[in-house]
């Protein structure tokens, strides 16, 4: 099914020198999220000693030291490539230059190498390529071949993959078509169910691709016509893609689980966190997230139902870093609303506190923190005034200086102590409360 990947498939054992790289070009509007052209050094924490980390934007000043002396995450080499001219295009600007010739001569140093991308998209996979063609040594990719990746990653595929394995009872009423009338025939008929409904492109992340209407709104076809073509316009359709029409079902919480797909014969898929996300505005945008506090017993069944899901994808090819967004309702009823076929807000900071403390993890908090007064803000000013706290982690820092933005994970004896330094200890002591 996938042998045009096949030569480059990870094997699940290779010990081959690392290249992380944290591409997301092929995600649509992301350029709408403050600062998302320094995200690609995200990548950062999760290498370590003698691997590579591509970016096509140079580290904040501080944040090497910061990593490899205060979180001891070990010392990964950069690899600064020329910036094509989208600057999140971050494997095609390795494809050549310098930057491809440092890659090649690691991977031919190292007699192979493997890629670990944020996602596993067609520039990743003809990276790889490139770079075993010029060593003339083996590279593989630590992700699916990219039509399995958007099996996962497009949401009308994936409710499809939901409805085969669990049954049309764990998705949210969904409805699709391509054409603005028809969307809007399906908004008024769920409308008459439901007190708010949505539109969703299938292949966005973040909420950038929802909108949501009361349904009360809905006057007449005319007029919820007029706001589809308005969503469609603002969102760049192009004409061709389904779109999705849905119930905007209210939810008590919105977990995610994280899961471990390994390859096909070499284990079996692993839940390793069940989080709730934070989610800000009425179109839900994630913003941070903190492990499950919600009842063992849904927590289980929460579980059970994304291990099915992770066992279809593997069937399918899928490898590596996956999780699934999903609504309660009504106290215990559980739906999928998507898939996140790759690393993301909350794999990247629960990864990253299995490296520092292990297991079990401790409570916590990991959010993204940005405030007018940190605009510019040099990062050493700012971990000088958090000073040696060892309850805060400060990461993907690049934002600082355009937007006073920062990830933070906050720790706490508690998850409410973890909620307090977070929300009220860490914007006093950086002067910002």
């Amino acid at each position: 099914m996938h042998s045009g990947y096949e030569p480059h498939l990870w094997d699940g054992c290779s010990f081959h020198p690392t290249l992380y790289l944290d591409d997301v070009s092929e995600i649509p509007f992301l350029v709408n999220i403050a600062g998302v052209e320094e995200y690609q050094h995200r990548a950062w924490v999760r290498a370590g000693e003698g691997d590579l980390v591509a970016a096509v934007t140079p580290l904040t000043r501080g944040y090497e030291e910061y990593c490899r002396e205060n979180l001891r995450l070990g010392a990964p080499d950069l690899v600064l490539a020329e910036p094509r001219e989208n600057l999140l295009a971050v494997a095609e600007a390795c494809w050549h230059g310098k930057a491809f010739a440092k890659i090649v001569e690691r991977a031919r140093a190292g007699n192979g190498l493997l890629i670990h991308p944020y996602m596993s998209v067609e520039p990743v996979w003809e990276l790889a390529r490139r770079v075993s063609a010029a060593a003339r040594v083996p590279v593989q990719v630590l992700g699916p071949p990219p039509p399995v990746t958007w099996i996962a990653n497009d949401k009308l595929r994936f409710s499809e993959l939901v409805e085969h394995v669990l049954g049309k009872e764990r998705l949210v009423r969904t409805e699709s078509a391509r054409d603005p009338r028809t969307l809007a025939g399906h908004l008024l008929d769920i409308g008459r169910r439901y007190p708010r409904v949505g539109l969703k492109r299938t292949r966005c992340a973040s909420a950038m691709g929802n909108a949501v209407f009361r349904s009360e709104e809905l006057s007449s076809q005319e007029h919820t016509e007029a706001l589809v073509r308005s969503f469609l316009e603002r969102t760049e359709w192009d004409g061709r893609e389904e779109v999705l029409a849905v119930a905007w079902e209210e939810a008590e919480v919105s977990p995610s689980s994280q899961t471990w797909i390994p390859p096909t014969g070499k284990g079996e898929p692993t839940v390793e966190g069940i989080y709730e996300q934070i989610l800000e505005g009425e179109e839900k945008i994630f913003v941070g997230s903190r492990p499950s506090t919600l009842a063992k017993t849904l927590n289980r069944r929460l579980t059970d139902a994304s291990l099915r899901c992770a066992e279809a994808l593997q069937e399918l090819g899928y490898v590596g870093r996956c999780s699934f967004d999903l609504l309660v309702v009504d106290g215990e009823q559980i739906r999928f609303t998507e898939c996140n076929g790759r690393w993301g807000g909350t794999s990247i900071p629960m990864s990253l506190v299995d490296r520092l403390v292990g297991r079990p993890r401790p409570p916590y908090r990991a959010q993204d923190v940005a405030h007018p007064g940190l605009v510019g803000a040099p990062f050493r000013d700012v971990l000088r005034a958090v000073g040696s706290d060892p309850r805060f982690v400060l990461y993907n820092v690049g934002p600082l200086a355009q937007w006073g933005k920062l990830d933070v994970i906050a720790f706490g004896a508690s998850q409410p102590e973890a909620e307090e330094a977070l929300t009220d200890d860490l914007p006093r002591l950086l002067g910002v409360k």
